[in-house]
């Protein structure tokens, strides 16, 4: 029991799994910021841009925390539903077939047959398949912080339009903020990933710019 919630707490610290929520949640607020600036303009504009921007991530980071539970329950309904299956009865080939389709086709190459039906002797041997499928206090946990990565992504971009006047010049630092958010977070993730870590944030801040350009194209 101990290792799985040592297992639940790292998925939930995943830095991928963070940093990745941080990029959608910038590019969700850049994309709606720069194409509302098409219909806002006078002195209502900043605060129009702020709580759009704001409302917009918090909507996205309530769907996002959703599908969150979402699929941490159906990932460990299948489990169960594998587990049932392997200790229902099955014979060592339907068993050893089912293994393979729950891992990832390289793994399964790699492992061959006797290192799978080992692999389906020690899970009929410890699977609990008593224990119905439920959301636990981790999964909440890490719903939770899905749900303050995207909306907290949304403060560095409104920060110009709280400093500014010009609401034209606030959307073009607001956008330039967030290519530079963009370039630490692919710096992040081609690190962690072992790859070279200024390619990774070149890349992203380029996909980001491109977005933006496209934004102001269409009027943004």
């Amino acid at each position: 029991m101990q290792g799985t919630g040592e297992q639940k707490r790292a998925r939930v610290l995943d830095p991928v799994d963070r940093v990745t929520e941080v990029i959608f949640g910038l590019l969700m607020a850049m994309t709606f910021t720069g194409t509302i600036s098409v219909a806002t303009s006078g002195q209502e504009a900043e605060r129009t841009m702020m709580f759009a921007a704001l409302g917009c991530n918090l909507a996205w980071g309530l769907a996002d925390a959703v599908m969150y539970l979402l699929r941490s329950l159906i990932e460990r309904t299948r489990k169960r539903t594998l587990f049932t299956a392997l200790r229902g009865g099955a014979d060592a080939a339907t068993g050893q077939a089912l293994i393979a389709d729950a891992l990832p086709p390289r793994l399964v190459a790699a492992a061959g047959p006797e290192e799978l039906e080992s692999l389906r002797l020690r899970l009929i041997k410890f699977a609990n398949t008593s224990e119905q499928p439920r959301l636990t206090w981790e999964d909440i946990r890490g719903a939770i912080g899905v749900f303050l990565l995207v909306v907290a992504s949304t403060f560095p971009l409104v920060v110009p339009f709280l400093l500014l006047d010009q609401t034209a010049l606030a959307v073009r630092l607001s956008n330039l903020v967030g290519l530079v958010v963009l370039f630490i977070a692919g710096w992040i993730l081609a690190r962690y990933a072992g790859a070279k870590p200024w390619v990774g944030g070149v890349a992203l801040a380029v996909t980001g710019a491109v977005l933006i350009v496209a934004i102001i194209a269409l009027g943004g």
